[in-house]
C-alpha cells in the first residue's frame, strides 16, 4: 500500500501536472471504484483543479464550487500520467482524468477492488474520510508520545494504525522499528520515555528521509514504480537476507494479509518472535533464538539431500 512518502511523491506531481488545468471529462471504468452516490461525479466535469493536498494515506483532488475528489489507493492502486484520451485499460482500469494536457488514470492490479472514489462537497463532508491520526512530521514529542501510549497495542499494530498515526503502513513501519531498534510486539504501554523518545525520531528521520529520496528519483516526472518493496529498505521485503547493520538474517511475522520483517539481533536481543506458520508447523519445537532455526533450517536441508 502506498504510504506517506509514497502519496507525498503522488502528490507533488499532481500539484504540477494538474493543478490549475480543468477536467475535462471523467470516464469511469469500473463501477465499483466510485463510493459516493451524492454528489454525481458529473458534478465535477468542467471544474478547475484548485489544490492537491495528501489525508492520510488518502490524495485530495480540490475543484471549483468546494468539490473534493478523494482517491484511496489501497494495496494495489496506482495512479499514471499518459497522453490525453489514453484508453482506460480493460483488465486494471478503474477511470480515467482527462485535462487538456494529458489523462489521469486509476488502475488497480489484481481480481481484489479496493481502492476507492468519493466525491464530496464541503470541507465539513471531507474531514469525514479523515481517519484522524496525528501528522508525524508536523507534532512535537509530547503529542506522539501522548497519542502513542493512548492505547496499550503492541508498536507494530499503533504505528500502523491510521486513527492515532496517519500515513505510515506496513512496510515504513518496519523501517521505522528497525532504525529505533524497537521490538514489533513491544507494548506501547511498557515503553520507558527514552524508547519512545527513539521511536518518534526513527519516525521522522525515515519518513523524511524517503520522502526525499523519492522525490529525488522522480524528478520532473510522473512516478511510475511505486511499490511497498524498493531497494535501499533495511528490513522491509528482505526476509532471511542478511541485516545491513549486523548481518543477522532478517527474520518475520506473518499474520492476515501482510507480515512484519524485523532483525532479532538489532531489535529482539537475539530472541525470535513466534510466527503463526512456522509456530503451527513447528509446535513445542519453535526455536527461541535465530541461530537455533537456521541450525533446524540447515539440518532439514541436509536431510533432504541424502
Amino acid at each position: 500500500m502506498p504510504e506517506l512518502p509514497d502519496v507525498e511523491v503522488y502528490v507533488k506531481a499532481l500539484r504540477r501536472f494538474v493543478a490549475g488545468r480543468r477536467l475535462r471529462s471523467v470516464r469511469l471504468q469500473s463501477p465499483f471504484l466510485l463510493r459516493s452516490v451524492t454528489p454525481s461525479l458529473d458534478e465535477t466535469v468542467g471544474l478547475t483543479v484548485v489544490s492537491i493536498r495528501r489525508m492520510g494515506k488518502r490524495i485530495v483532488m480540490a475543484l471549483e464550487g468546494d468539490y473534493f475528489l478523494v482517491l484511496h489507493l489501497m494495496i494495489a492502486g496506482r495512479l499514471r500520467w499518459k497522453k490525453p484520451g489514453t484508453a482506460v485499460p480493460r483488465r486494471w482500469g478503474l477511470a480515467a482524468f482527462d485535462f487538456e494536457n494529458g489523462t489521469l488514470l486509476f488502475t488497480e492490479a489484481g481480481s481484489r477492488k479496493r481502492a476507492s472514489l468519493h466525491v464530496v462537497q464541503g470541507e465539513k463532508a471531507l474531514r469525514e474520510h479523515d481517519p484522524g491520526g496525528l501528522e508525524i512530521l508536523d507534532s512535537n514529542f509530547s503529542q506522539f508520545d501522548r497519542v502513542l501510549r493512548s492505547e496499550n497495542h503492541t508498536l507494530k499494530r499503533a504505528l500502523t494504525d491510521p486513527s492515532l498515526f496517519s500515513g505510515v503502513g506496513n512496510a515504513y513501519s518496519d523501517e521505522i522499528l528497525h532504525a529505533a531498534g524497537l521490538s514489533p510486539l513491544q507494548r506501547t504501554a511498557n515503553l520507558t520515555e527514552e524508547q519512545s523518545r527513539r521511536l518518534f525520531e526513527a519516525c521522522r528521520k525515515t519518513l523524511s528521509a524517503w520522502t526525499e529520496r523519492l522525490l529525488a528519483d522522480t524528478g520532473d516526472r510522473f512516478p511510475e514504480k511505486v511499490t511497498a518493496f524498493r531497494a535501499g529498505m533495511t528490513v522491509h521485503g528482505r526476509y532471511r537476507q542478511p541485516c545491513p547493520v549486523c548481518s543477522t538474517p532478517i527474520q518475520r511475522i506473518v499474520y492476515a494479509d501482510s507480515e512484519s520483517n524485523y532483525c532479532p539481533q538489532c531489535q529482539t536481543e537475539g530472541r525470535l518472535l513466534a510466527d503463526r506458520v512456522l509456530s503451527q508447523l513447528l509446535r513445542q519445537d519453535w526455536p527461541k533464538t535465530w541461530e537455533d532455526l537456521e541450525k533446524r533450517r540447515s539440518s532439514s536441508s541436509a536431510k533432504e539431500d541424502e
